[in-house]
């Protein structure tokens, strides 16, 4: 199915194309139809498959038949970067109607948004902390939400907002279309799917291990003292156009970040003990170009998307096998080639093992001058 046989709006339409959209994901072939038809889904789909064009292309739609003054679409994601995207993708494939999105997140003063919400929005996407702190003060109501979005659901789970989530939930009308997207369906998100949604369509694409086989991977075994030393050999190569590399500790990223600025790269780090305006700086400069190399914490593994990415360097290999499959996936999104590479010490071939078993790939070794 292609766009224009979706029944989509000439404006949506117009923006999709200006996008250099030819022709939707999977995901997107098969929510856009039943989310247009006005049903309830279950999204299992992992970021990077297009998901928020899924449901936002869908919710203007809606939204554009009649104006009203107050927050009639909720979206709640779990990280600020992510509220970012969302936000900019609704504003992008919006520009062309008369409605108005917002965006609300901690980390920051709640002035600005604040000024946004009483200017009136039609669309709200949220954290689930600030949006809470923000209906307490009497910013928002949400009596005339008509779509209640609930994005990266097990993401939510993992980072403790389940709670925020639930007092949110108690407070949507009873009549809404209501979304819930989940890379993975733990118990918990399952029961609460079933008191959220009612009689969903299903749609489940790209299982989370489908992501690997479009990129190029390969593991250093590697003693831990001279990871440093194959880093920098690695981004001196001259194929590394720009590399997210993912540390486990705050303190790891901002290490790294010390020794690569120390050997002449321009690098930086992000994780959540850095300042939101920071953060935000340096993802900026990452995606312009300023900055070739980005180290950062799992707080970017899920829902930062870097267009272009041409490598993801595991510094540390994670202690989760799931958490690897997200990692990588910043490259190779949406189907485009990219190149994973992974530090092994003697620490993690436990679980380097456990990726393999997950992926069902045996992840080849390089050589390099500084074996285990």
């Amino acid at each position: 199915m292609t766009f224009d046989e979706m029944a989509l709006i000439q404006p949506l339409l117009q923006a999709i194309m200006e996008a250099g959209y030819t022709e939707p994901s999977p995901i997107q072939a098969e929510a856009i139809p039943v989310l247009l038809s006005g049903r309830d889904i279950i999204g299992c789909a992992q970021t990077g498959s297009g998901k928020t064009a899924a449901f936002a292309l869908p919710i203007l739609q809606r939204l554009s038949k009649e104006s009203s003054k107050q927050i009639r679409a909720l979206i709640l994601t779990p990280t600020r970067e992510l509220a970012i995207q969302i936000y900019e993708t609704f504003r992008y494939f919006g520009r062309r109607l008369r409605l108005h999105s917002g965006v609300v997140f901690g980390g920051v003063s709640q002035n600005p948004q604040v000024d946004a919400l009483s200017r009136g929005l039609d669309v709200l996407i949220a954290t689930p902390g600030r949006l809470n702190d923000l209906i307490n003060q009497g910013y928002i109501h949400l009596d005339g939400i008509e779509i209640f979005v609930l994005d990266e659901a097990d993401r939510m789970l993992d980072m403790g907002f389940i709670h925020d989530v639930k007092k949110t939930i108690k407070l949507l009308p009873a009549q809404r279309q209501t979304m819930l997207f989940s890379a993975t369906m733990p118990s918990e998100i399952e029961s609460l799917a079933q008191t959220l949604l009612n009689n969903p369509a299903m749609i489940k694409v790209d299982p989370i291990t489908r992501a690997v086989e479009s990129i190029d991977q390969c593991v250093y075994m590697v003693d831990k003292q001279n990871k440093v030393l194959l880093l920098t050999e690695l981004l001196r190569k001259g194929d590394v156009k720009n590399a997210l590399v993912f540390t486990n500790t705050k303190h790891g990223a901002d290490r790294v970040v010390q020794k690569l600025s120390q050997n002449g790269f321009v690098a930086r780090a992000i994780h959540g003990d850095k300042a939101q305006n920071a953060r935000q700086e340096a993802l900026n400069s990452f995606r312009d170009g300023r900055v070739q190399i980005l180290v950062a914490t799992d707080i970017a593994a899920r829902g930062i998307d870097i267009p272009e990415l041409s490598h993801v360097i595991n510094y540390d290999l994670p202690d989760v096998a799931e958490t690897y499959i997200h990692r990588i996936g910043r490259t190779g999104r949406a189907g485009l080639g990219g190149t994973a590479i992974s530090f092994c010490n003697i620490d993690h071939v436990d679980s380097l093992r456990a990726i393999e078993k997950m992926t069902g790939l045996k992840v080849p070794v390089c050589e390099s001058q500084w074996p285990m």
